[in-house]
């Protein structure tokens, strides 16, 4: 008689948008990508989908180019982000690479049309790979300048009808003021949309923030550097900060 396998645990979260920075694909390394850190990732990433969720990732591009620092530098603003935008296409077939090495079914779409390289962002398409268990990769921002990869999570989530965005970042959640700077920082482990607001918490931009409120989307906060913690966050664990309605 044949064992059976084991059962798979329940998820919280069946259909998510991972945000990622750029710069965490660089790691400690010289290079704008660190292939030690970019497996890690996309390990977790892995890990994740094998558990059922549909995915969707957004990533920035500041490991390569920033469009507002561009802009301090000398770079016009709009040219900047539009450079900044070219830089997140970098990054997401980069996870998508590693990604399909590992053996996971990957699309890229981006918001500019570049046909030879990915496909242009459709709502439904989009929505039809992670039913099919497709990890769908967002790329080039929201295609417009002046609005932040947060933003371009927060549209796609609300697109997609996601249940959730997991803000993955290099702090372990949000805090009432700098834990850098203030030992006495207070981590909440969980947070209303409108107490950030009068707190002025650092959650995500403004715009980014406003959508996820007026369309119910929440979002959980926390430290990416932590072994595993994406797939501690789906299955609904203890983990960062969850900023909701």
């Amino acid at each position: 008689m044949s064992k059976s396998s084991p059962a798979q645990p329940a998820v919280k979260y069946r259909r998510v948008v991972l945000k990622l920075s750029g710069e965490v694909l660089r790691g400690r390394s010289a290079d704008p990508i660190d292939a030690e850190v970019l497996a890690r990732i996309c390990g977790e990433i892995k890990a994740v989908h094998e558990l059922g969720t549909e995915v969707g990732v957004v990533i920035g591009g500041g490991n390569i180019f920033r469009g507002l620092a561009g802009s301090q530098r000398g770079v016009d603003r709009t040219t900047g982000d539009y450079m900044g935008m070219m830089a997140t296409v970098i990054n997401s077939l980069a996870l998508m690479d590693c990604l399909e090495k590992m053996g996971v079914t990957t699309r890229v779409q981006s918001a500019i049309p570049m046909e030879q390289i990915a496909e242009p962002f459709i709502m439904r398409r989009a929505m039809r790979h992670m039913e099919k268990r497709r990890v769908v990769i967002f790329a080039a921002g929201t295609g417009n300048p002046y609005f932040s990869t947060d933003t371009a999570a927060a549209l796609r989530a609300s697109e997609i009808r996601a249940d959730a965005i997991l803000k993955a970042t290099k702090v372990d959640g949000v805090y009432n003021k700098d834990p850098k700077k203030h030992p006495d920082a207070v981590r909440y482990d969980e947070l209303t949309f409108a107490d950030a607001l009068n707190q002025r918490l650092n959650v995500m931009d403004s715009t980014a923030f406003s959508l996820c409120m007026d369309n119910n989307v929440p979002i959980l906060v926390f430290d990416l550097n932590a072994p595993g913690s994406i797939r501690r966050a789906v299955l609904g664990e203890k983990i960062g900060t969850l900023v909701r309605n």
